[in-house]
């Protein structure tokens, strides 16, 4: 059973009071929920309602994530590699568990390029389109 400040609890809150809590979320509140629903546009269209197959993942990927993975959105091969990488069960199918860890990753990696050239904690860096400076990825 969780406890009093496991996020399974705090999901009581999703309740008959989330609508009211949508009102007065934070920026952070507000891109979690994104993030959540961004899942689920994907995650509902074919088959179990609450995992990604393989075509609702690429799609997530090729639309959702074009600048985040500029050269995988554009090979097919690449995204079945992502997609076999985070399906730890081995279901060939992502929960929203597995595809956190996605976007935990992008999360970090965004953040370690906004620091390259010698920038420190926090400091002095972009906030543009999570690529670093100027919003620059790699090449593909």
């Amino acid at each position: 059973m969780p406890g009093p400040h496991s996020p399974a609890s705090a999901l009581c809150l999703l309740g008959s009071e989330y609508k009211k809590m949508a009102a007065e979320m934070s920026q952070l509140e507000s891109s979690l929920n994104t993030i959540i629903d961004t899942f689920h546009h994907y995650s509902t269209k074919e088959g179990h309602k609450d995992t990604l197959n393989k075509k609702e993942f690429s799609g997530l990927v090729k639309t959702e994530l074009p600048n985040f993975l500029k050269c995988e959105s554009r090979d097919e091969a690449e995204i079945n590699d992502i997609l076999e990488d985070l399906d730890t069960n081995q279901d060939q199918q992502l929960s929203f568990e597995e595809v956190i860890m996605l976007f935990a990753k992008l999360i970090n990696a965004t953040h370690e390029k906004m620091h390259e050239g010698g920038h420190h904690r926090g400091h002095d860096h972009s906030h543009g389109p999570g690529l670093g400076e100027g919003g620059q990825g790699k090449g593909c």
